[in-house]
């Protein structure tokens, strides 16, 4: 079995087959439908991985049973019977056409390569039938290109330890093994020498994740690229002991190479995840927060589109505090801050959809209000802004501000992740007026 289950971030996930062709659910088999319960719940439990609570929860509705609702986590988790379960980010387009959801897989790889930590920076898609495969797949083609890399720029060879039981003499003998094993060979040298080979650890864990992305792959495309590759590490034994060999892994200047492959190796050999969940019910997955993937993006973009008109841009600043004595305590810590001369703009990503009520403050927390409230007081600014995903609800809505009374003017701006060169020349707009209001 390697049936794909697609889903998108805040769906609704049932088993009650009564409701399977509705709206407002999205219907999983009962069987596959337990071992997601019994993930969840294997960690619910578990204080180390209690962000899962942040990824699913599970709820009970009258005449529907148990649901489960997909939170702000993206990417797939493969159950053990191979069942499939990709998220995709809650994207709003203009038109509702997104066919095999692949405008959306484009603007989250988009996203991604913005993460620091994220261990890819020349994944290109242009060649890639992003329609017919999974995130997974998809970050299959990322460790390969990577590895295509570097062939191109030749894999390193070390002086290997070597030892053996030679008919000629060669570096040092080692005596014990040796005497035991030539009592009837005197012809031959139980030895240790050194030899300048490619059978160092970097290369082994190369080779047996190539060997076992072989095997878990289910793309023409990537089962081609990866036999390719495989003739370039003929010479090279596959890592058997995958632990003790990363523990021999040094990232040095001659060894840069290798820092992203050795990254996506531990995801792929060690099944570790982005976001750590790896347990009994599942063989792997790889989950990103989305709230962290979405400051990231559009702080990249902010710094790229006011860069060039003499702004300071600033991530995650530690400037101020909430209190300074008998200590500082508290710190701020802003999403973006941009300076240009004496003018201080604070602003922070929420990665959460509004409603069209304003009675309701439009969904915006009492929290967010009070945190840009100290923003402002803090930075001694009156310009505080609040960066939103644009939905559907929200398309075409007038301009958002909050006055205090009292020097802060909290401002909001809808990012269309669609059509974001235009939306980020937009917020520029904005900032221009603002500085001559």
């Amino acid at each position: 079995m390697n049936k794909l289950f697609e889903v998108r971030e805040f769906d609704n996930i049932i088993s009650n087959v009564n409701y399977k062709n509705t709206d407002n659910y999205k219907y999983l088999d009962e069987s596959v439908f337990k071992g997601l319960l019994g993930f969840i719940r294997e960690f619910s439990s578990d204080e180390k991985n209690a962000d899962v609570l942040n990824f699913m929860r599970i709820s009970y509705k009258r005449n529907v049973g148990e649901v489960v609702t997909i939170k702000n986590y993206v990417g797939l988790i493969q159950m053990k019977d191979g069942y499939q379960i990709q998220i995709l980010p809650k994207i709003s387009f203009n038109s509702n056409e997104d066919y095999g959801n692949s405008e959306t897989k484009k603007i989250f790889l988009k996203m991604l390569k913005s993460m620091r930590d994220f261990p890819s920076k020349v994944f290109s898609n242009a060649n890639l039938n992003i329609d017919s495969m999974n995130l997974y797949e998809i970050f299959i083609n990322m460790y390969l290109q990577e590895v295509r890399n570097l062939i191109k720029r030749g894999i390193k060879s070390s002086y290997v330890r070597q030892e053996g039981n030679l008919k000629f003499y060669k570096g040092k003998l080692l005596t014990s093994q040796h005497i035991k094993t030539n009592i009837a060979h005197r012809e031959r040298f139980y030895v240790a020498y050194d030899e300048f080979h490619p059978n160092r650890p970097e290369n082994k864990l190369v080779k047996a994740t190539l060997l076992k992305l072989q095997k878990l792959t289910s793309s023409s495309e990537n089962s081609k690229e990866i036999r390719q590759l495989l003739t370039a590490f003929e010479m090279i034994d596959p890592s058997v002991n995958h632990s003790k060999e990363f523990s021999q892994v040094r990232i040095d200047r001659n060894t840069k190479d290798y820092e992203i492959l050795m990254k996506w190796s531990r995801v792929f050999l060690l099944n570790k995840s982005f976001t750590t969940f790896s347990g009994e019910n599942t063989s792997r997955a790889l989950l990103f927060p989305m709230e962290s993937v979405y400051e990231s993006y559009v702080a990249q973009q902010i710094k790229k589109t006011l860069g060039n008109d003499g702004w300071s841009v600033s991530s995650q600043d530690k400037g101020y505090y909430l209190f300074t004595e008998p200590r500082k305590q508290f710190g701020l810590r802003p999403d973006i801050v941009c300076k240009k001369g004496d003018r201080i703009v604070v602003m922070d990503t929420k990665w959460k959809n509004l409603i069209k009520k304003e009675r309701s403050n439009y969904g915006i927390s009492q929290s967010d209000m009070y945190q840009m409230y100290a923003y402002s007081k803090k930075y001694k600014t009156p310009e505080v802004w609040l960066l939103y995903p644009l939905n559907d609800e929200m398309r075409n809505h007038p301009d958002i501000e909050f006055d205090s009374g009292d020097g802060t003017l909290v401002r909001l701006h809808f990012v269309d992740l669609t059509r974001m060169n235009e939306t980020m020349e937009e917020l520029r707009e904005k900032l221009n007026v603002s500085e001559n209001e």
